[in-house]
């Protein structure tokens, strides 16, 4: 089904897409769409051929995305925040065929260019002319409006999204589509299914969980509010001008909402706000407290990753009533806590938290099969959390079997970080991992162990890691050891580094 045609008929003159002063009704946005896919078809674009949408927060990544599931492709979004080797990793890895790319982004994009050849076009979106680039407005008007033949199977959501790796490079979670009528369950139990909701898109596109929203909230024939990049007041303001009343937003930015002074939050008319879905890391009760009280009882919390979907929900009825839950299963999805022997875990007792596989679901990881494998028990999937169960089946997430670190709702694997410090001549062992922050819910700390003989402080080795890092994988604490500590197998022990900094807590998150 072409939900874009389909909503285009039904409402033709209502916004599709509003971006400051910018608005595109749906049949603009479904003639906009077909140009811009028909001469995407043009280049050519294979079936199941990636293209990286590389952008700031705009009304163009929305089409481009859309635009590219219409041809067949599978849309890839970057991470904004990426160094160059890093941005060449993921379009080689991915096998690009072309590249949408923002003006801000043409610098480092003209770096890494010759090192991917399997790109066969770069598309810019904004205002610069590159000679080895076309524009996407000429694209638009070099394409027909006439409607686009969606393939044979087309189904809804399709993309590849790159998520951090443990063993130091991201990994491309491959989705191939799914039902959406096996998705309204789980978005109706956060009453996000009212076909008149104005959807707010607050965090970064690139990430899956505001990229998904949005998706959701064309899917139901809803307009979208695009902010290029978040800020609390301004947020809202276009809650109130446009009486929003949808949104997801990680905690981090709830939390800047809460912090603005009363005065400044008087201003504002967020009455019309109904839903504000919350996921991607733990959030403080402080902030809970305070955003129903501001927002009144709308707050949803949902656990789940870019490889399993929505996997937890909980309502605003027990967000206060079940303090650091995460919610109980979402519809249609059946969890297991499994113990190290793969046993159930008693009502209570931490395991490793696991997922029936069921419709929507990440397929695999793209080009490597075996951490796919490694994220499978038979039927059951994993992405490497610990958690418990009450007696009444709510969820607790407690600690991270796989190290991740998440901060800002951003997931950050210390290996890729070790891998870059070990780089470094005067470090002979390193080891990395979170520590809590209120800001961020965790920031990043490396355990360093000087070479003998050499000396280097703190700011030498966050100099090193942003030649080789994205900012927000640099340290914000280093601290130095004359030797690491290691067990009897010579394995490295990162708990005993650890565990100082979490003392007290109740969570390892």
């Amino acid at each position: 089904m072409d939900v874009i045609a389909a909503h285009a008929a039904k409402q033709p003159d209502r916004p599709a897409i509003i971006e400051g002063a910018r608005r595109m009704s749906w049949a603009e946005l479904r003639d906009t769409r077909n140009r811009l896919a028909q001469s995407l078809s043009a280049i050519p674009i294979a079936p199941g051929e990636h293209i990286v949408v590389y952008a700031h927060n705009c009304l163009e990544v929305l089409v481009a995305s859309a635009a590219i599931r219409a041809v067949g492709g599978l849309p890839v979004p970057m991470n904004h925040r990426l160094t160059a080797d890093e941005v060449a990793y993921i379009l080689d890895n991915a096998q690009a065929a072309a590249v949408f790319v923002g003006d801000a982004f043409l610098p480092l994009t003209g770096e890494v260019r010759a090192r991917v050849p399997s790109v066969r076009a770069w598309i810019v979106i904004g205002d610069a002319r590159p000679d080895w680039a076309v524009r996407f407005d000429d694209l638009v008007t070099a394409g027909r409006p006439e409607p686009v033949e969606l393939p044979a199977g087309e189904v809804f959501g399709a993309s590849t999204i790159y998520t951090a790796g443990t063993t130091g490079k991201p990994k491309g979670a491959r989705r191939r589509g799914s039902d959406p009528r096996e998705l309204l369950p789980r978005l109706e139990a956060m009453n996000v299914t009212d076909p008149s909701h104005v959807h707010l898109v607050a965090g970064p596109l690139y990430h899956s969980a505001p990229g998904g929203f949005a998706l959701y909230a064309h899917l139901l024939g809803n307009a979208v509010v695009v902010m290029p990049k978040f800020d609390a007041e301004a947020a809202l303001a276009l809650i109130d001008r446009h009486r929003c009343s949808s949104t997801f937003m990680a905690p981090t930015l709830l939390k800047r909402i809460v912090d603005l002074p009363p005065a400044v939050r008087a201003r504002y008319d967020v009455s019309s706000m109904r839903s504000i879905v919350m996921a991607a890391a733990p959030c403080p009760m402080r902030v809970k407290e305070e955003v129903l009280q501001y927002f009144g009882p709308v707050l949803y919390e949902f656990y789940g990753s870019t490889e399993l979907g929505i996997n937890t929900i909980l309502g605003p009825e027990d967000m206060l009533r079940k303090p650091g839950s995460c919610g109980r299963a979402a519809p249609g999805v059946e969890l297991s806590i499994l113990d190290d022997e793969g046993q159930p875990a008693p009502t209570g007792q931490p395991g490793e938290l696991f997922v029936r596989r069921y419709p929507g679901v990440f397929d695999e990881y793209y080009r490597n099969p075996e951490a796919t494998r490694q994220t499978q028990r038979g039927e059951w999937l994993s992405v490497g959390d610990v958690a418990y169960l009450d007696d009444e089946g709510f969820v607790y997430i407690c600690d991270r079997k796989r190290d991740m670190i998440i901060s800002g709702g951003v997931n950050i694997y210390p290996a890729e970080i070790e891998d870059a410090l070990h780089r470094h001549p005067k470090i002979q062992d390193a080891a990395v991992f979170g520590v809590p922050d209120d800001e961020w819910g965790e920031r990043v700390h490396a355990a360093v162990e000087p070479r003998p003989g050499e000396t280097l402080d703190a700011d030498e080795v966050r100099a090193f890691c942003r030649r080789h890092l994205a900012d927000y994988k640099v340290p914000r604490e280093v601290s130095f050891h004359p030797e690491l500590p290691r067990d009897s197998a010579g394995k490295l022990v990162k708990r005993l580094l650890r565990e100082p900094h979490w003392a007290g807590r109740t969570t390892r998150v």
